[in-house]
């Protein structure tokens, strides 16, 4: 099972968890990634270049990032990030939906020996640590949500406040509230 945490980030959150990412050095890899591919590292300053909705935060000072080509269907062409043997954390970012309201993202890592991965050997312990040094610092920059397990932006807590929608983003997902 992998550690997960939902989020809502507005721009300005983004920008500040970026700021905190910098000191990890860690590079950008998007969902599908195309075979002209060049990492960047996750700062400020590359905010703009982002892919737009799902990316890979990887570690790759720590252990190398593991890809497969893609060999079937409408991304034949493109690779693969092995997201249980590598150090990556899936990071999808919070969007806007046709209605206005701020959809969840999420993050999350597999750092554990799980059985429904097929993982044999734990997380790097430098990987471990740096992945639980993010989620503390969510939860402490973060508000909670309500429903339990909903992390709220400053910034998106503040545009709730004036009426902004949060919504989860599952399937018939409800309306979030914000806790404090």
């Amino acid at each position: 099972m992998a550690n997960q945490l939902q989020l809502f980030m507005l721009e300005e959150d983004e920008r500040a968890f970026l700021r905190q990412l910098e000191r990890f050095h860690l590079e950008v890899y998007p969902r599908r990634v195309p075979p002209e591919w060049k990492s960047f590292e996750a700062t400020v300053g590359h905010h703009g270049r982002l892919p737009e909705e799902e990316l890979y935060l990887a570690a790759s000072q720590i252990a190398p990032v593991l890809v497969d080509p893609i060999k079937r269907g409408p991304d034949k062409g493109f690779w693969r990030v092995d997201e249980v043997r590598s150090p990556v954390i899936f990071w999808e970012r919070s969007r806007k939906n046709e209605e206005g309201e701020l959809l969840s993202g999420q993050l999350w890592a597999e750092l554990d020996i799980t059985a429904q991965t097929g993982r044999r050997d734990p997380a790097p312990d430098r990987f471990r640590s740096v992945f639980l040094e993010i989620e503390t610092w969510l939860r402490k920059q973060f508000r909670q949500g309500r429903p339990k397990g909903f992390w709220v932006g400053p910034a998106a807590a503040r545009a709730h406040k004036e009426g902004l929608v949060l919504r989860d983003s599952q399937h018939r997902g409800g309306v979030v509230e914000v806790h404090r």
